[in-house]
């Protein structure tokens, strides 16, 4: 709104102001004092209904007591029925049967002036008084009881005597219907509905200026009763308000809008001036014609421009900074996943934006401690007894004034004295410290620690894994902040102002977005790789393990065992258990094929009841070892299943190949121990099989050391040179031939292969050994479907 527009409406309030109030008052003052006396005068006719009744009541009662104290009361009833003191008599005996009624007489039943309110329902026809009739001894002979005619003309009496129009209700209990009324056909439903709302005997108005009150059925009054008065305000009263009104309104804004007009006038220049500025003319100048105040407002003007143009130049260098920067670190951002390169280029735009000497970047690690991950300008702001360099910031959290961002989620601010430096954190004399947390959160929350085997992720704070997911809320500690991004001492010795607060939550929110970014990185990875039933790794991360470990065996000359795993007969529990069940049953099977194998071992869901495990430098010896611990760990402890009272028993078969004897690249090798299975499935289930060596398998020699002794690192080695070194036992350590003949042909029925002497073997016979720690086995993860060839 322009200038001269407030002042109008400033002028306008000032006068239309008492103009309207003075309107109200009067609407209010007339409504008052109408309903005031209307009320006054429905409260006159209510006492006089009230009154009339009562007295015909007490006519009725006397009527009926002189028909009872004679002896013949049919005489009697008939003279005052004839003299109008009664419309009708009826006499009843003690059973309550009538022995006289007049000729005559209004149905029955009568309302009875002495009946409580609401006690009957229905027309009012007529209004008795009934009195019981005594012999001399006081013997009860009966009841008498004389009525009047309740009429039109009777209604009429009533609105005649008390100044009103009244209405009879039909029953009483509602206004809805009527018997008889006084009323206009124009007014008749108006009155009824106001009646139909109002309780008890309030006064209410009706829409066309009508003014009702009921009154009874009550003790002493039993007729249902409304009575409604016209208003007393002068007709068309709002409408005369409203005209005056306006017109007042009229007269003002034409003596308000003149009055702008004239005040407004010498503006024009200065406001002139004020839209070439707005519009980027910074030149732009107000002449100055005098020294009153308009004069002091140009002069502020035109020294306001010159600063501003002072400001803007700054500014636009300023931008152009901010603006490079901030190119550098959407491009970080979308080229690279390196959190620690991301970082780095985010604290060094927040110092080069701000004007900070020094920074650093901390993220909330295990234990609840704040570890720079990245800093700059930290070297010499260390004490004597800690002169580390920036990778001594180890904050823990609620500790310190970084501690204390992260923990309570408060960005803070200020001047630190040289001797409340705190314990663990740079010397400074300016600070600002502003917390980060995960997008989309309500609260502030550690980081994450994600995938398989428990790898540590970005911060502490949750844990997912194959062992399922925990936070730090469930492990007891508090939930806080991802990290803290902190400045220290501004350029200039100034303190850190709300603007540098601001730009520095601009950029904890892009380091925020990187942290969050990398996590969801890594959990995309490790849910595209893992089985999300059984917690291993699914056939995409087999391919490309498989590919990895051949290369690695055939570049170092070891060995790779490549075990293909089927349980036996799974349809039939799925048929006869459930499909839930078989899923608990590959779940349980996971878990125990993690328990069988070293932390070096991989296994695999290959799909269905299908598994994998690929175990680097182990010969057939010790893959056969592996296959038999694994069937009798399977076979000896049957599954239980929830909702079923006995366990599952099921059977794994197991096929064995080794690189390079069965294959040369790990498909074939894959598809050797495949073969392998089959063979097992074929033998009676329940077995493995070690696959054959096929004789056109390319073979390179490798020059190893010959004698019965294991090679320097221990390991076994690819080929077939030398002698085979044997166990006192008799077996063969390395050979994969040589290693399992006996199993190859008998399985599991036959005694365990003994555990050897060589570190491959050892790995296997070892229960310490041949187990992962807590870490070992895989994550959960979506794999693709593999067409099962009918085991």
């Amino acid at each position: 709104m322009t200038l001269r527009g407030r002042l109008t409406a400033a002028f306008l309030v000032v006068v239309l102001g008492p103009v309207l109030l003075g309107a109200f008052f009067v609407a209010s003052t007339v409504t008052a004092v109408d309903r005031t006396r209307s009320t006054e005068r429905l409260s006159v006719a209510a006492s006089t209904v009230r009154t009339s009744v009562d007295a015909l009541c007490q006519q009725l009662r006397a009527a009926a007591d002189a028909v009872a104290l004679t002896g013949d009361p049919a005489v009697v009833a008939g003279q005052l029925v004839g003299r109008g003191l009664a419309a009708a008599v009826l006499i009843s005996d003690v059973s309550g049967r009538v022995t006289y009624l007049s000729p005559g007489a209004p149905s029955t039943p009568w309302r009875d002036c002495a009946e409580p309110a609401a006690a009957t329902s229905g027309p009012v026809r007529a209004l008795a008084a009934r009195v019981d009739r005594r012999d001399t001894a006081g013997t009860l002979l009966g009841s008498v009881a004389a009525a009047q005619l309740v009429d039109p003309a009777f209604v009429g009496r009533l609105a005649a005597v008390s100044g009103v129009a009244v209405t009879l209700l039909d029953g009483g209990a509602s206004a809805a219907r009527f018997t008889h009324t006084t009323e206009s056909r124009e007014v008749r439903d108006g009155v009824l509905a106001a009646a139909g709302h109002s309780t008890g005997e309030r006064v209410t108005e009706t829409a066309k200026g009508r003014y009702v009150r009921r009154i009874g059925p009550s003790v002493g009054q039993p007729l249902p009763l409304v009575l409604s008065v016209p208003s007393s305000r002068p007709p068309g009263l709002h409408v005369t308000l409203a005209g005056v009104v306006v017109l007042a309104g009229l007269l003002a804004v034409l003596t308000a809008w003149r009055l702008a007009r004239v005040t407004t006038r010498p503006l024009v220049e200065l406001a002139g001036a004020v839209d070439r500025v707005a519009h980027g003319d910074l030149t732009a100048r107000v002449p100055v014609r005098g020294r009153d105040e308009l004069g002091r407002l140009a002069e502020a003007f035109n020294r306001m421009t010159r600063e501003t143009g002072s400001y803007v130049a700054a500014l636009t260098s300023s931008r152009d900074q901010l603006r490079g920067h901030l190119a550098v670190l959407g491009d970080t951002l979308a080229s690279t996943h390196d959190l620690q390169r991301i970082l780095r280029v985010i604290l060094h735009s927040a110092i080069a934006a701000t004007g900070a000497r020094a920074g650093a970047v901390l993220l909330v690690e295990a234990g609840g401690v704040l570890v720079a991950q990245c800093s700059e300008g930290l070297d010499g702001r260390w004490p004597a007894a800690d002169p580390d360099g920036p990778e001594s910031l180890r904050v823990p959290v609620g500790v310190g004034v970084v501690g204390a961002v992260a923990a309570t989620g408060e960005p803070q601010r200020g001047r630190v004295e040289p001797t409340d430096t705190p314990t663990g954190e740079p010397h400074c004399r300016t600070y600002v410290a502003v917390p980060f947390a995960a997008p989309g959160t309500t609260g502030l929350a550690a980081g994450t620690t994600t995938g398989p085997g428990g790898t540590t992720g970005l911060a502490a704070g949750t844990t997912t894994g194959p062992g399922g997911t925990t936070t730090a809320d469930e492990a007891g500690a508090p939930a806080v902040a991802l990290g803290v991004l902190a400045l220290y001492d501004r350029v200039g010795a100034d303190e850190f102002d709300d603007d540098d607060l601001v730009t520095l939550r601009t950029f904890a929110g892009h380091a925020a977005v990187a942290v969050e970014n990398v996590r969801v990185h890594e959990e995309a990875q490790r849910l595209s790789l893992t089985d999300p039933l059984t917690g291993l790794w699914n056939y995409r991360y087999l391919r490309e393990s498989i590919r990895r470990e051949v290369e690695r065996a055939s570049r170092f000359g070891r060995m790779l065992s490549v075990l293909a795993l089927d349980l036996d007969r799974f349809k039939d529990v799925n048929d006869t258990y459930g499909h839930a069940a078989g899923d608990t049953v590959l779940a349980e099977f996971a878990r125990r094929v993690r328990g069988e194998i070293r932390e070096v071992d991989l296994a695999f869901r290959q799909g269905g009841e299908e598994f994998v495990l690929l175990l680097p430098e182990t010969d057939a010896r010790g893959a056969a070892i592996v296959a038999e611990r694994l069937g009798a760990a399977v076979r000896e402890t049957p599954i239980a299943v929830e909702a079923y009272p006995g366990p599952v028993v099921v059977t794994v078969s197991v096929g064995i190949a080794v690189y390079p004897d069965h294959g040369s690249t790990g498909r074939e090798v894959l598809e050797a121990a495949d073969d392998a299975l089959y063979v097992a499935k074929a033998a009676g289930r329940d077995t493995y099989r070690v696959a054959v060596a096929r004789p056109d398998v390319p073979r390179r020699e490798i020059p190893v050391p010959a004698g019965a002794v294991s090679p320097p690192d221990g390991l076994p080695r690819a080929g077939r040179h030398g002698p085979v070194p044997r166990e006192p036992g008799g077996h063969a350590r390395s050979e994969s031939a040589a290693g399992v003949p006996d199993a190859n042909r008998s399985g599991p029925a036959h005694a365990r292969p003994e555990p050897a002497d060589g570190p491959a073997d050892a790995a296997r016979a070892g229960p310490d050994a041949a187990r992962p720690g807590p870490g070992g086995g895989a994550s959960s993860g979506p794999h693709p479907p593999r067409q099962s060839r009918g085991r």
